[in-house]
């Protein structure tokens, strides 16, 4: 029959059947390969020429640590008669509330976040924000830290230490210092499971965008990737041995979040793709990926930012983290350096830019590190 030709035809080119999702929202959360997310998603906004939520005037996130509020978004209509502007694709830094988010975003509104192992998130958080977060400054290590948590934290200072406990839990809009009580932990957990559709996983992020291309019904270029925001393993912190298991009894509650969640990934990968099919669609992503590195970059490692010469690809720096960037082949063809730029702008960068291409009349996003 015709039509189970074109199935079989759009199984093998790696396209799903009937169009794809385009109203998204994205929960970006801290530290957890959420950067190289967003750029997949700036591109397939830009390329399907999409509305993007982005923050107002010269702001650089959606009002964080504060609960997000409709108005942190750029062309909101505030106190205007009907209905507040909607956008197809919301991704930037917001603490969620849902809401607030409701006003901007459409009815049918494809929801979904990624969490990482706390251990490591808390680390990344720790050489990222050291210089920011009280209950992390003036320690010499995440080590220090964990031996007596509750000496350098304090709780009263919510906002600006958030970085430093449940940070995920956190970012959904929970309270971090909360007790993790077992009635308390699983209500928030049901939230989160109505809510959101999928919640990717850091520590399998192909198999996790394995299926969101699935659920979205996107290409398998519509989800290639570079990874973004990466530090350079001299960076990452090697912890003693007694620090894990601090770690995840300090962050109990993203801990418990990122313990269901993955058990919730892994059992949706088994019903909905099996083990082959999992590992040939993992494959056929990973090939394409070694394909556009090998036609993009002058070396497929990320380099030092010193050695980035082009500042629309230089990373921004934080704290005692060294944030990583691409350099790109010479001589690409226009079409071809306007894909592989795409694929290796960071997150500030490409907001700015998509900033000014939906807002031409406003004035530009102002970068202040490009300038030093």
């Amino acid at each position: 029959m015709p039509s189970a030709r074109r199935s079989l035809l759009s199984l093998l080119s790696g396209q799903a059947e009937g169009p794809p999702i385009t109203n998204i929202m994205f929960l970006k959360t801290h530290k957890t390969a959420s950067s190289t997310v967003l750029n997949i998603l700036y591109r397939f906004a830009e390329g399907h020429n999409l509305t993007t939520a982005l923050p107002a005037g010269s702001r650089f996130h959606l009002g964080y640590p504060w609960l997000f509020l409709a108005r942190y978004v750029e062309g909101v209509q505030q106190g205007s008669p009907g209905a507040p502007r909607h956008f197809n694709i919301m991704c930037n830094h917001l603490r969620f509330n849902l809401p607030e988010v409701q006003k901007v975003m459409p009815n049918n509104t494809f929801y979904f976040s990624i969490l990482r192992n706390p251990v490591a998130q808390l680390e990344s958080s720790f050489v990222y924000y050291k210089d920011y977060v009280p209950a992390f400054r003036g320690l010499r290590s995440l080590d220090e830290f964990l031996a007596e948590p509750q000496r350098h934290y304090n709780a009263s200072l919510g906002l600006q230490n958030a970085y430093a406990r449940n940070h995920m839990w956190f970012d959904l809009g929970f309270d971090n210092n909360a007790a993790a009580e077992e009635g308390y932990v699983r209500a928030r957990l049901a939230e989160v499971e109505r809510r959101f559709q999928l919640v990717l996983i850091a520590e399998h992020f192909d198999e996790s965008l394995v299926l969101l291309r699935r659920r979205l019904r996107w290409r398998v270029d519509d989800v290639v990737y570079f990874r973004l925001n990466a530090r350079s393993p001299r960076t990452v912190a090697r912890l003693a041995p007694e620090s894990p298991e601090r770690a995840k009894r300090w962050c109990a509650l993203d801990w418990r979040l990122y313990q269901h969640f993955n058990r919730t990934l892994w059992a949706r990968l088994r019903a909905e793709l099996g083990p082959r099919r999992l590992r040939a669609e993992v494959a056929q992503l990973r090939a394409r990926q070694r394909e556009l590195a090998d036609l993009c970059l002058q070396d497929p490692a990320p380099k030092n930012s010193t050695r980035i010469t082009d500042p629309k690809l230089r990373p921004y720096q934080s704290g005692a983290a060294d944030i990583l960037g691409y350099t790109l082949r010479q001589g690409l063809d226009n079409a071809t350096l306007h894909l592989c730029q795409r694929m290796v702008t960071p997150e500030i960068q490409y907001m700015a830019r998509l900033y000014s291409l939906q807002f031409p009349e406003k004035p530009p996003k102002n970068i202040p590190f490009l300038e030093e």
